[in-house]
């Protein structure tokens, strides 16, 4: 289990800080395949999961559900064949906090 995977999201609220580029890197370097991306001026943090057939891309979509929902924090996920798209970043914010590298860390164990 990773340092970041053992934490627990904590409440975010509108004005909380950003991660900064630093500890972005710092933490990057536990997730591997994740990357920040940037859209509309919002960074945020994703990665790609590949299955053998969209059973499997369901299955773990849902798993990925429960996890938001029990962190209370909810990612964007995108479905298809064969892959997920899964992609975290704080609404309140518009930009990453450190909840979405816990529940990317969390997000790499279901898929094992």
């Amino acid at each position: 289990m990773s340092e970041l995977s053992s934490q627990r999201c904590e409440a975010c609220r509108v004005g909380a800080p950003q991660v900064s580029a630093q500890a972005q890197t710092k933490m990057l370097a536990q997730l591997p395949g994740w990357c920040v991306e940037t859209r509309n001026g919002i960074p945020q943090l994703e990665k790609t999961f590949r299955f053998d057939n969209y059973q499997q891309a369901i299955e773990f979509t849902n798993r990925v559900a429960e996890l938001a929902e029990a962190e209370d924090h909810h990612p964007a996920l995108l479905t298809e064949w064969g892959k997920v798209r899964v992609t975290w970043w704080t609404h309140a914010i518009d930009g990453l906090h450190h909840n979405d590298f816990i529940c990317a860390a969390k997000t790499d164990q279901l898929n094992r």
